[in-house]
């Protein structure tokens, strides 16, 4: 009798052992899996924290995008007040969220062109390379010129950014490639398109606002001017494009109207016969 109460507390004491082996054993598994799986999630995320060199996504952007279209329709420009902001904020995310920030095209652009587009007043566009502060300070305090980022396009998306990613949330909060990064990202092709636009919506007189400052010279064919509004200005709708040379106060004063580039302007220009006049540090 006291052999066999001996035999069961051993088989007891064995099936415990066996069974503290097998809890500690899934335990450590556990523990194991819980290490792969977090460092496996923070592999995938690093590499887009770190893949592109531009800052990414402006935090809130449903909200900004918003914002400055309903300011821009319902309160600068009354007559626009039938724009449908939802509606270009939607077709703004549905142009690149979940795409590969490096294939966005232009048909990806287009709903939201359409949408946001509104005419332009003769006489009123204002083009401008290299003079972004001057060239806004200019229209906010001379309501007679537009330039791009005064209409509603442009008024949105100035200095915001956006980009998508193919993996969950869709949108990278991180970074955003840079154009010498990839030339198909979704903020070049977007000023590409507006700029396009913008330009073909021209007519009446022009303004050109170059900086002669610039050691490169005034005026570069590599710029947004140079490359696209140029070549969409419609020598049937513009009379006459006037080229304004500014210098920076008291910075050196590179080129002037007599300038290289400039004559390769008033070239470019002249063959596509359009009428031209060049001022230097117009007042």
């Amino acid at each position: 009798m006291p052999f066999q109460q001996g035999s069961a507390r051993t088989r007891q004491r064995t099936v415990l052992l066996v069974g503290i082996v097998v809890l500690l054993a899934a335990l450590v598994l556990a523990v194991v899996l819980a290490s792969v799986l977090t460092h496996g999630e923070r592999g995938e995320v690093a590499p887009k924290m770190l893949k592109w060199k531009d800052r990414g996504t402006t935090k809130n952007l449903q909200e900004v995008i918003l914002g400055r279209c309903y300011s821009y329709v319902m309160a600068r420009y009354p007559e626009l007040g039938h724009k449908d902001c939802l509606k270009i904020w939607e077709s703004l995310k549905h142009a690149f969220i979940y795409k590969d920030p490096c294939n966005i095209t232009s048909e990806d652009y287009q709903p939201l062109m359409e949408l946001a587009s509104h005419p332009i007043p003769c006489n009123k566009s204002l083009f401008w390379s290299k003079t972004n502060d001057l060239a806004h300070r200019y229209t906010k305090s001379n309501q007679n010129f537009l330039t791009l980022e005064d209409t509603l396009l442009g008024y949105m998306a100035d200095r915001v950014s956006w980009c998508g990613d193919p993996s969950a949330p869709g949108i990278n909060y991180e970074s955003c490639p840079k154009r010498s990064e990839c030339e198909s990202n979704p903020s070049s092709v977007f000023w590409k398109m507006a700029s396009k636009m913008f330009a073909e919506a021209a007519c009446g007189v022009v303004q050109v606002m170059l900086n002669g400052s610039i050691e490169a010279g005034a005026f570069r064919s590599s710029s947004i001017f140079g490359s696209i509004e140029i070549f969409n200005l419609n020598p049937d709708k513009v009379s006459a494009v006037h080229i304004w040379v500014m210098h920076d106060i008291g910075g050196p004063q590179s080129e002037s109207c007599s300038g290289h580039s400039i004559k390769r302007l008033t070239s470019i220009l002249e063959e596509r016969n359009f009428k031209i006049t060049c001022e230097d540090n117009y007042r």
